[in-house]
């Protein structure tokens, strides 16, 4: 698995070969999400790790219809369901690296998943090689590696840096929320069996002022292979 982190064209690109992405299924109308968004706040500030909130729409009846759901984050968490075998969806539910569920707000339980997950990644990392660069408008992606007897799958994701909500109803009523990296877009770019393979992504298919990334995963919704990734 290979990670290039560039912070845009006026910042710094950074590297590292022990990436990892931490994908939290949340809502602001779930009273025990706000302990879990706190820790994927701090997580969004860590260079090693590619920490996403996906919003969710299936708690919006009981009061609160959180403004960043979308029915696509849902259908994102329930193909993790499927995959990890898991009774049910439920938040706030953290799926580290496409392979390991653990409850958002268990920071003991979470903190021993990151630990173990940066050495998972090392063998991968010789095998793939995946960049993202902003280009012509948009962005360009290249990916690299040897033929494979499956394919893996391409995600884009956009995403917002921050918002701050008064929430008015429901669970959370009177609190003000703090969420980092909101996804607001989410695609699929198709599959990729080995070889060079060169992208360019026009920015208009993209939401967020906060970044884009690309993942690269089994099975759809699988264990992610490489990750790339620009903050704007």
């Amino acid at each position: 698995m290979t990670l290039f982190t560039l912070a845009g064209l006026a910042g710094t690109a950074h590297a590292d070969g022990r990436p990892v992405v931490v994908e939290l299924f949340t809502s602001q109308g779930c009273s025990s999400c706000p302990k879990a968004d706190a820790i994927l706040a701090e997580l969004a500030d860590r260079p090693d790790v590619l920490a996403l909130s996906y919003h969710v729409d299936y708690w919006n009846y009981i009061g609160w219809p959180d403004p960043f759901s979308n029915a696509l984050n849902t259908e994102r968490q329930r193909a993790y369901g499927r995959v990890l075998k898991g009774r049910y969806v439920y938040t706030p539910q953290m799926v580290v690296n496409g392979g390991t569920d653990v409850v958002g707000s268990d920071r003991a339980r979470l903190e021993a998943v990151l630990a173990s997950a940066p050495g998972e990644a090392v063998g991968a990392a010789k095998e793939i090689t995946l960049g993202l660069q902003a280009r012509d408008g948009g962005y360009h992606l290249t990916l690299d590696g040897a033929s494979r007897a499956t394919p893996l799958s391409l995600w884009l994701v956009g995403w917002d840096d921050r918002h701050e909500t008064e929430i008015l109803r429901g669970e959370n009523r009177g609190k003000h929320l703090v969420n980092r990296h909101v996804v607001r877009s989410l695609s699929p770019l198709g599959n990729w069996q080995g070889g060079r393979m060169e992208m360019q992504i026009d920015a208009s298919a993209l939401m967020g002022d906060g970044g884009v990334a690309v993942l690269l995963q089994e099975d759809g919704v699988g264990p992610v292979r490489a990750v790339t990734w620009l903050k704007k």
